[in-house]
Order: structure tokens, then sequence, then C-alpha cells
């Protein structure tokens, strides 16, 4: 039996897998964020930010200008979303056709309004994220059925 997975397979787990990652962690920091809303509101007037920590302060002030009800919706959505590109990436490594079919329907479905905010206005990452989800989406369409142990 061959256990060799493709390249291009494992170069789309480990994408997968960091942005599971990065969801996560900014899912806990929002619900963190939540959780001590006015702790933060105090924080944020203490005077030593002012010199020393002008990215914290510019983080916390950035927590602050969302309601609470938007940082709780907002951390539990990309949890769940963390949750969801996880389980895509485990599947994707065990070579699972629903998980080929899971990424290319999310792919699929994320690749109009990735367009709609380049045209809006074009970064860099914008664009490399269009960019990958594009080349992910060509790679298991053209792909798709070569992966089967």
């Amino acid at each position: 039996m061959n256990n060799k997975r493709p390249p291009g397979l494992v170069a789309i787990v480990i994408y997968k897998t960091f942005v599971a990652s990065l969801l996560a962690v900014t899912s806990i920091a929002l619900l963190l964020a939540l959780k001590n809303y006015p702790n933060l509101a105090a924080f944020s007037d203490f005077r030593v930010l002012e010199i020393k920590l002008t990215m914290i302060e510019w983080l916390i002030n950035k927590f602050l200008s969302v309601s609470p009800i938007q940082l709780g919706f907002s951390g539990i959505t990309l949890g769940v979303y963390a949750i969801i590109t996880g389980i895509e990436a485990v599947g994707l490594w065990y070579e699972k056709r629903w998980a080929k079919l899971l990424v290319l329907g999310l792919v699929g479905i994320s690749i109009p309004p990735e367009i709609f905010e380049l045209i809006k206005g074009i970064t860099i990452l914008k664009l490399i994220v269009f960019l990958v989800n594009v080349a992910i989406f060509w790679y298991l369409l053209v792909h798709f059925h070569k992966h089967k142990r």
C-alpha cells in the first residue's frame, strides 16, 4: 500500500491547518475580549499606554470599537469556521472524498466575494488569499479522482 501523499495535497493540508489555527486564535482573542470588555475599557484609559505600548492600545481600541454582541458573534463564528477548516485538513490528510467535496464547495463559494473585495481595492493579502484559494480549487478539481487509495 502506498502511503505517500501527493505534494499538492500536503501543501493544502498545511495551509488549511495554518488557517484553522489562525482562526482559532482569533476566535479565542475575540471571546476573551468580550469576557473582559469592561476591563479593556478601563485599561485603555491608562496613560502608560500612550508612550510605550501603542500597538496594544491600537488593538484594545479596535476591540472597544465593536459592540459586545458583535464580538461574541464574531468569536463564535470564527470558532465554528476554525473547527470546519480543521476537519477539512484532517479529511484531506486521509484523502477522504467528502473532505475534497467540502473544500471544493467552501472554496468555490468564497471565490466570488474575494473577486468583489479585489474590485473594491487590491491589497497584497487579499490577492494572496485569492490566488491560494483559486490554486486549491483548481488542484482539487483537476486531481479529484487521481488520489484514491
